[in-house]
């Protein structure tokens, strides 16, 4: 009777059955191997909410030495990495618009002489304020350059400007978010982030859920090429995430005041652009699963490094060096950077483009592989 109702050889039976499935179900065991291990790198290595080594370009009128020590300074607070020397204030506008460096440094004309006469000149501080997690911390280390920055020169006959207040003032300038909102940076981005999730996963599903209802026979048996099968089903999708977007902007318009200064007409086409990459990296996990549960997998599976090594949740540039080149791989990392482009800073198609091309580039090698995978499961 008690055998009836437990048996260990039984249960013995059950588990080594379920082991038999895991090992047949590869893909479903390398998921759940794999995500907690990304997790834990990303976490652990790539994610840093207190960015260092920030890209800084520096514009000096002033080729004195007193001007050089303040950069010397400035890169060993360690916030500060001096990527660029620009030429002319037209190329510190263009690498501070188009997301080249976070911060943009300006030495005045007679620097050096006004500082030696006890006048105080300026320097001017410009940091791209779109990211305040990443300005925020930078900035505040600003505050004790006054009296360190040129400690080593104010010796001798010039110790007499070394007391407080420093003989020099900065003047820092928050540009394109000067409040350092922080609706203005994640609101935007969400237009990204949201368009991610629903469009992969909608679309992941969309050959998988043809396979277990049974209907791929007859789909298969209809007189369309495997290119007309995927637009048929991704078409639909991008009206879907039209949608969305006119919700998601407008909230971000009418209840957190997110500016639009750019070009709408950029942003319409590097969205649909991004879009489409997004429904064509779908369709191929689709292509790939072998059932739902498969394609859901896949999807988070992608969804989770995008949302942490985008620069949406922490800042792109304080990343390590491999965790960028990964990021610079998804396509959310080079929306986010157009979408916050074009409402908070007023780019157009010139500042864009360095990161549509790879959203376009994305999109062909993607769309190629999933007709190309679809074309071998005809079989």
């Amino acid at each position: 009777m008690n055998d009836r109702l437990f048996s260990f050889h039984r249960l013995i039976a059950m588990i080594l059955k379920e082991f038999i499935q895991m090992r047949r179900d590869r893909l479903t065991f390398a998921m759940m191997v794999g995500i907690p291990v990304i997790q834990l790198l990303l976490f652990g290595y790539a994610i840093n909410s207190d960015p260092k080594r920030l890209p800084t370009a520096v514009l000096s009128y002033d080729r004195s030495d007193l001007g050089r020590s303040f950069v010397v300074a400035l890169q060993n607070t360690g916030y500060y990495r001096v990527v660029r020397i620009a030429e002319s204030r037209e190329e510190l506008d263009r690498l501070l618009d188009t997301g080249e460096v976070l911060f943009a440094v300006t030495i005045p004309a007679g620097f050096a002489r006004r500082l030696i006469r006890g006048d105080r000149p300026q320097l001017l501080i410009e940091a791209d304020a779109t990211d305040p997690v990443a300005a925020g911390n930078a900035l505040a280390a600003l505050g004790t350059l006054g009296t360190t920055a040129l400690a080593h020169d104010l010796k001798g006959p010039l110790g007499e400007l070394s007391p407080r207040p420093p003989p020099f003032d900065l003047r820092v300038h928050r540009r394109y978010n000067p409040e350092g909102l922080t609706s203005y940076n994640i609101v935007p981005g969400l237009v990204g982030t949201i368009l991610t999730m629903t469009m992969v996963i909608m679309t992941a599903l969309a050959v998988t859920r043809e396979r277990e209802r049974g209907t791929m026979e007859n789909l298969l048996a209809m007189p369309v090429t495997p290119l007309e099968v995927m637009l048929g089903k991704l078409l639909p999708f991008i009206g879907v995430g039209l949608i969305q977007v006119a919700i998601i902007v407008g909230a971000a318009r009418l209840l957190f005041g997110v500016p639009m200064l750019g070009s709408t007409t950029v942003l319409a086409a590097s969205l649909l652009v991004f879009i489409a990459a997004n429904l064509a990296m779908g369709y191929l996990f689709s292509t790939l699963a072998k059932n739902q549960l498969q394609a859901m997998q896949m999807s988070f599976f992608v969804f989770l490094p995008s949302i942490l090594m985008s620069g949406f949740m922490f800042p792109f540039k304080g990343m390590p060096a491999w965790a960028q080149v990964i990021g610079e791989v998804l396509p959310l990392t080079h929306f986010l950077r157009i979408v916050r482009g074009v409402m908070l800073k007023g780019n157009g198609f010139a500042e864009a483009w360095p990161n549509l091309w790879p959203l376009l580039l994305f999109l062909a090698a993607v769309a190629t592989l999933a007709v190309a995978r679809y074309q071998r499961t005809l079989d």
